[in-house]
């Protein structure tokens, strides 16, 4: 399932989902604190590290760190699904407007905020 679309992958997820009749759970605050918690668990992996500590750690953990990304993405799916969001699209036009933000020629090499450029 290595190349599996974003399409398949919601499906797959909304299928779990369903076989055990979670949608009942799954209003929108509660699947929005599900990702932030998700999200938590992935940096309780990284905390307190920093520099080559953090990279032996990733290095370490990576496993643990991939179901996190997993779960998080799982979430999405979810929540896409449930609002009537097109994830693909939407990101295309995230891109677009991001790049109008942080142009090129003013954004390379800086961590500083589109307003900030």
């Amino acid at each position: 399932m290595d190349d599996a679309t974003l399409s398949e992958l919601q499906e797959m997820m909304l299928r779990f989902r369903d076989e055990r009749d979670w949608k009942q759970f799954h209003n929108p605050k509660d699947m929005a604190i599900g990702l932030c918690l998700e999200a938590a668990e992935l940096l309780e992996l990284m905390h307190w590290k920093q520099g080559e500590a953090l990279q032996e750690q990733i290095d370490h953990r990576r496993g643990e760190i991939a179901d996190e990304l997993a779960d998080l993405l799982g979430w999405v799916l979810l929540m896409a699904n449930d609002f009537g969001v097109d994830l693909a699209a939407s990101y295309k036009e995230k891109m677009i407007k991001n790049a109008e933000k942080y142009p090129v020629e003013k954004a390379r090499g800086s961590s500083r905020k589109y307003n900030e450029l």
